[in-house]
């Protein structure tokens, strides 16, 4: 089987290559990234002598470049990763925000309908049903859940979720969708919460925590988000959608203060900045409909995920100290020059 993954050298997409890699040792599985500021390629750089590994630097949003590599590898499943997907920078910038998820989304789709597709996998978020009040932990997402957008980001997430849907519907498009909690883990780009507070913490910075540090989120360990992505492209119902959580909710306050003991440094560190515009409350997943059909739990605790997601920064000091430098974006030029 050929897979194509996009935005394969972020976060979550770098950890499902590892993942299936590993896995499926025969499957040949290629990487199509554009490198913008939140792609690193070095987070590859153990797969890339691998033979049946490829990578390609391309944006989903080129329309050119995605047919010829479709032209060039037949794939049989495509799983869409690349996303813009930062909430403060959609604040900032909305406009390459709705280029990428919605039009890139639409560009990775036409190519599965013109070549030819076994499954086309969308990976959206939890962010498009909107929020939950802290008052109500009875109250849980489901895939029947409204959508509700609070930000240019969720909003163009979920016209993107619509988007496949309606090719689904109309042109007969194998696709499946996964809305997922918050990730963490190894390779989480240092500008997010968990890697953010580390980083700042082992350097005695500080560490800064919108409003009163109250909104709570459902925490996911990355590699349990690649295992039930890797279940639903072999064995979910094409047209359905299936929410991933981690049945891990935490205040972002109690995770700072948590990175705090366990790096012993001080919560005097912590200072407490203006909130965010539309700032979500709370995100709560329930998973019952993966459980149910596919078999797939959360297998990681909180308490155990962050220690091992501490340790991994502290043993890779390099890579993120790489990435607030600004180093790592020369290191496709350095290390990767002309290959294919």
């Amino acid at each position: 089987m050929t897979i194509i993954v996009t935005g394969g050298a972020g976060f979550i997409g770098s950890n499902f290559i590892f993942h299936m890699l590993k896995t499926y040792p025969e499957y040949r599985i290629i990487c199509l990234d554009a490198l913008t500021y939140a792609g690193n390629l070095s987070t590859l750089k153990d797969v890339m002598d691998n033979p049946n590994f490829r990578f390609v630097k391309a944006s989903i949003t080129d329309r050119e470049a995605v047919y010829g590599l479709f032209e060039e590898e037949h794939p049989d499943v495509v799983v869409n990763f690349a996303a813009e997907s930062h909430v403060d920078r959609s604040i900032e910038n909305p406009s390459v925000f709705l280029e990428t998820n919605i039009l890139g989304t639409q560009v990775m789709m036409d190519a599965c309908r013109k070549y030819g597709i076994k499954r086309y996998h969308q990976v959206s978020t939890d962010e498009v049903y909107g929020d939950l009040p802290l008052d109500r932990p009875d109250l849980f997402f489901t895939e029947e859940t409204p959508i509700h957008t609070s930000s240019p980001y969720s909003a163009s997430k979920a016209s993107a979720d619509l988007l496949v849907q309606a090719y689904h519907r109309t042109f007969g498009l194998p696709v499946t969708v996964s809305r997922c909690s918050n990730n963490y883990g190894p390779y989480h780009f240092p500008e997010k919460l968990i890697p953010l507070m580390i980083a700042n913490a082992l350097n005695d910075k500080p560490l800064p925590v919108y409003g009163k540090g109250e909104n709570v989120r459902d925490w996911l360990y990355v590699e349990d988000h690649c295992k039930a992505i890797d279940l639903i492209i072999h064995k979910g119902t094409v047209g359905e959608v299936y929410n991933i959580g981690g049945h891990n909710e935490m205040k972002n306050i109690d995770i700072v203060r948590l990175i705090c003991k366990e790096l012993g440094k001080p919560e005097s560190l912590i200072t407490y900045v203006a909130d965010r515009k539309g700032h979500d409350m709370r995100y709560a997943i329930d998973p019952t409909k993966i459980h149910n059909e596919l078999g797939w739990l959360p297998e990681t605790k909180f308490a155990d995920g962050i220690k091992k997601t501490i340790k991994w920064y502290l043993d890779n000091r390099q890579w993120w100290e790489e990435i607030i430098s600004g180093e790592y974006q020369s290191y496709y030029e350095k290390m990767y020059g002309n290959r294919s």
